[in-house]
């Protein structure tokens, strides 16, 4: 994709947070419309923004979704949970929601949306992964984002003939509701928007956006004891 500015872009879960800081993003750009959602979504008063509901976790409401945003160019699969969930300990509907949402939901976007992306140019497809898809010791979550790392993988194979850009973003903690009781140091949302946007306009297919991301991508070749890393309770 030649650039962001003039496009029409669709974030999930791009009210808040760092859904947010990628709608803020996208329109400093140039983009001619995002599409924000949200399963209970908020009125806006730019006329640039599109928001409307959609659950990642029902096939019909991203079915619905993709016929109504016909016009996508870029899709940002940013939409996730972060429930307390250890593998060995947890209620399993916990575990399931979090696969169901973080793993399962972007892929059934990813479905939905790619002949979207194909009738429009091939556009780009973008997915929020973490470093925790590398770290063992991050319970549900990290398997879940370990798991959407090797499904974006694939979709890249996938999705090369018809011209789609597949971008993997792997980040440590953003500054956001859903980590704002963990005591670590956090990245502001703008920031990572700032970087996953620079990516995509080198064509990059992956964003390393910070130094531990780096550190521990580059520690994947190592004893897997050196991937050991938790979220602090």
């Amino acid at each position: 994709m030649a650039g962001i500015e003039g496009a029409v872009a669709l974030v999930t879960g791009g009210q808040r947070g760092l859904g947010k800081a990628f709608t803020d993003e996208l329109l400093r750009r140039g983009a001619a419309k995002v599409y924000t959602t949200a399963r209970t979504p908020e009125a806006t008063d730019d006329a640039r923004i599109e928001p409307f509901a959609l659950d990642v976790t029902d096939a019909d409401s991203v079915a619905a979704a993709a016929r109504r945003a016909r016009d996508v160019e870029i899709v940002v699969n940013n939409a996730g949970v972060l429930l307390p969930a250890p593998l060995l300990t947890a209620d399993m509907a916990d575990i399931v929601t979090t696969f169901d949402t973080n793993v399962f939901g972007p892929l059934r976007v990813a479905q939905a949306f790619a002949p979207t992306l194909a009738d429009n140019g091939g556009g780009v497809l973008i997915d929020i992964h973490s470093v925790l898809s590398w770290g063992a010791g991050a319970a549900a979550y990290g398997a879940s984002k370990a798991a959407l790392w090797s499904i974006t993988n694939s979709l890249r194979l996938e999705l090369a003939p018809q011209g789609t850009q597949v971008v993997g973003v792997h980040l440590g903690f953003a500054d956001t509701g859903m980590v704002e009781r963990l005591p670590v140091d956090k990245l502001a949302p703008a920031a990572v928007a700032e970087a996953v946007f620079d990516g995509v306009e080198r064509g990059d297919t992956e964003v390393l956006v910070d130094e531990i991301t780096r550190r521990v991508k580059a520690a994947l070749s190592g004893p897997v004891e050196g991937l050991s890393l938790a979220i602090p309770r």
